[in-house]
């Protein structure tokens, strides 16, 4: 009997390349070196390359050193790797699940104040969560009285995009913002203002959907702020686990930690013997881990089937966790960057683990 199939949902420019072996930063080779040690076939198809009706599949599968197309059986697990903002696309996937098959990370673009919300919830969680509302012109009147440094971000954006910050002076106000929402934005703003908020900021809050937050205090390696991005997955057991955390510092000239924003990696351990000799190393890893963990399960019990999520924490100059962010599509590249590269490599065999697990009849636990 031929090895079972695990299907990798894909976006269309990602398809595009993996006949030509352009498939940036998501590794193919991983997937496929993954399959032989868990005794299956990854296949790779977009949405609109399913026949739901037949429960059919035109898939690239490699075949020797090339991949081809082929039609197949819509496997019964599937990892989601692609992004689908629309409703028919995620009604396209509720269908695929009421035929019962398992996409896991079915969908992969949450709102940030629907990821803060479910956290909020949980009474271990909320002392390491900033203090959070929907940017409205009220909203944002109360947290310029409350604190003096808040960052305003669109609430379904990735990798920094959009996100500005507003700093409180002497007499006055300072707005820093992006000109565009490109992600190759090069150029930053700067507005000062006192009682009434600037135009410019009161145009994005009325036409997109933004949150304000509080500022978190983050410890600083070289006078610079940094984060963390940790890879929380589920792998061959079903249970989550931590795969890799490094620290993301920001550029000199930027606020951001993001490194398509300029930001660059470094290993926490080289940052805190550095700037932190006094903290404990193991202790502050050890939180740092639990916390993740903690966060990870918590979204669990209302995100169906989440499986791999990238999650930004950020820690206090004493080592407390601070919750920043989820991603529910891991780019994974910070590992590539920081030249960790068995963890990056981790970072594609979990998943694959994991829908071994599946296929397998395990049932994921809490």
């Amino acid at each position: 009997m031929s090895n079972p199939y695990v299907g990798i949902l894909v976006n269309d420019s990602l398809y595009a390349g993996i006949p030509l072996g352009n498939t940036k930063y998501e590794a193919i080779p991983f997937y496929e070196e993954a399959g032989k040690q868990y005794g299956v076939i990854p296949c790779y198809f977009r949405l609109q390359d399913v026949l739901i009706d037949k429960m059919k599949v035109l898939a690239y599968v490699q075949e020797g050193l090339c991949f081809e197309q082929k039609w197949l059986d819509l496997p019964a697990v599937i990892h989601n790797r692609a992004i689908y903002l629309d409703h028919a696309s995620y009604q396209k996937l509720e269908e695929w699940t009421k035929r019962g098959v398992i996409l896991f990370n079915r969908w992969n673009r949450y709102s940030k104040l629907h990821i803060h919300d479910i956290l909020l919830k949980n009474d271990s969680i909320r002392p390491h969560l900033p203090r959070t509302y929907p940017a409205t012109f009220k909203n944002m009147k109360i947290m310029m009285s409350a604190y003096d440094s808040l960052i305003i971000k669109p609430t379904n954006s990735s990798i920094g995009r959009g996100v500005m910050k507003m700093d409180r002076n002497v007499r006055s106000w300072k707005l820093i913002y992006p000109a565009s929402m490109k992600i190759s934005n090069q150029l930053w703003r700067t507005v000062s203002f006192r009682q009434y908020l600037p135009l410019t900021l009161r145009r994005k809050i009325q036409s997109n959907t933004y949150m304000i937050q509080q500022r978190l205090p983050l410890a600083t390696f070289d006078g610079r702020p940094f984060d963390l991005r940790i890879s929380a997955q589920r792998g061959a057991s079903g249970e989550w686990g931590i795969t890799g955390m490094v620290a993301k510092v920001a550029s000199r000239k930027l606020f951001l930690t993001n490194v398509a924003q300029g930001g660059e990696v470094r290993a926490l351990p080289d940052i805190l013997s550095t700037e932190y000799p006094h903290l404990n190393q193991e202790e502050v890893l050890h939180q740092i881990t639990e916390f993740s963990l903690r966060v990870a399960r918590h979204l669990s019990t209302e995100l169906p089937y989440l499986a791999d999520i990238g999650l930004d924490i950020g820690i206090t100059s004493d080592g407390l966790p601070l919750f920043i962010e989820c991603n529910g599509k891991d780019q994974r590249y910070c590992f590539l960057e920081a030249k960790m590269q068995e963890i990056w490599k981790a970072t594609f065999f979990n998943p694959i683990a994991y829908a071994k697990f599946l296929l397998d009849g395990g049932i994921p636990p809490l």
